[in-house]
């Protein structure tokens, strides 16, 4: 009798009474304070009030229907459908929309509908990846941002190919602590593209000076990136910087001058295809023979074999104990195996280069100690 009473009510009713009332028959509704024909009354007086002229009148039905698992399905589903300011709260909030649901919205909406969907309370893997796939660069972000998001490895991925070159983006990309080490590798070469694209650095070194510095810088981060990352994600890293073609000889020459010997023995692995406990022990104890046969399995030049096994062999005295050591005497001890300053060539001059920055960054860290004490 009381739904009937409304219903006879509600078409003179001012829009003030329609929204208290709507938010009235909606609370009761969902709280379960009526007998069973009442809320099939009930349920049709809602149903009917999706068509009522006033968003403010929906609006009330969404958000005292947006948390309920009770809220009839057809009505969730419709106000998930309605103009921006009603979906809001049910596409934020409600329990009763599915991933195929919002997949379709998120395919289908605006940007601020993905980013109502990309901060929901729970995302699942597969909703996360919708989003990383066709959501608006905000939309990735506020998904980044959100702790209940559930984001695969080729999500973080697909983000980092579509966006990386969105500071926004990449800046969220770098602070979430689940990104693999391939992606932080490609946001740095990502990174280093816009830098040698703008209009400040092309003015200021030139197309070729800031192709040089912009390589050398990504270069360095990859040690820095190398260092902070998991050994379980190793071969990861290597193998997407072999599809790249970033696993250059120089660049393992230089990992192999900065003690990453570990990441050596990834690249290794990778490159040969042996098996990676045999590869380890190789590294740790085998015999030059055994390692140069190993070398040149993966292809690396022969030129590059003697200064590689001077520096394992220096660096295995370092871990046993028997020596103390850094970047600036190994390189300089391979820079010997070449013959010393005077020696010339390719290598020679990688081998160089490699221990003036030692020198260069150790001069550095003791002026800033020296300054610090």
């Amino acid at each position: 009798m009381v739904v009937s009473h409304f219903l006879k009510w509600i078409d003179t009713a001012k829009v003030s009474e329609r929204v208290a009332a709507a938010a009235a028959l909606a609370s009761a509704y969902v709280n379960r304070e009526m007998p069973f024909e009442d809320r099939c009354a009930a349920e049709a007086a809602l149903t009917l009030l999706l068509d009522d002229p006033s968003s403010k009148v929906r609006q009330a039905l969404a958000e005292a229907l947006s948390i309920s698992v009770h809220a009839p399905l057809q009505i969730i589903a419709a106000l998930a459908s309605d103009q921006p300011d009603v979906a809001a709260m049910v596409l934020a909030r409600s329990p009763l929309l599915t991933d195929a649901d919002l997949i379709d919205r998120v395919a289908s909406g605006s940007t601020a509908i993905q980013k109502l969907v990309a901060d929901r309370p729970v995302v699942s893997m597969s909703l996360a990846a919708a989003i990383a796939e066709v959501g608006e660069a905000e939309a990735c972000v506020v998904l980044l941002q959100n702790y209940g998001a559930d984001i695969a490895s080729l999500s973080f991925r697909r983000m980092a190919e579509r966006f990386g070159h969105d500071a926004r983006v990449r800046e969220a990309l770098v602070a979430d602590r689940r990104l693999p080490s391939d992606c932080r590798h490609l946001l740095l070469v990502k990174l280093g593209e816009a830098l040698k694209a703008s209009p400040f650095v092309m003015a200021l070194m030139g197309a070729a000076r800031a192709e040089k510095v912009t390589r050398d810088a990504c270069v360095k981060a990859s040690l820095t990136l190398i260092e902070g990352t998991r050994a379980n994600e190793h071969m990861a890293l290597v193998e997407h910087l072999r599809l790249r073609g970033d696993l250059t000889t120089s660049f393992i020459i230089r990992i192999l001058a900065h003690g990453k010997v570990d990441f050596f023995g990834a690249a290794l692995v990778v490159l040969t295809g042996r098996d990676e406990p045999r590869v380890r022990a190789l590294l740790s104890a085998g015999q030059d023979v055994a390692l140069t046969a190993l070398f040149r399995s993966a292809g690396l030049a022969e030129a590059t074999h003697a200064i590689i096994l001077r520096a394992l062999k220096i660096w295995r005295e370092v871990a046993n104990g028997r020596r103390v050591a850094g970047a600036q005497e190994v390189s300089w001890q391979m820079l010997k195996e070449l013959g010393g300053q005077a020696a010339e060539g390719e290598m020679a001059g990688l081998v160089k280069s490699i221990h003036l920055e030692a020198l260069r960054e150790n001069a550095r860290s003791h002026a800033l100690a020296i300054a610090a004490a």
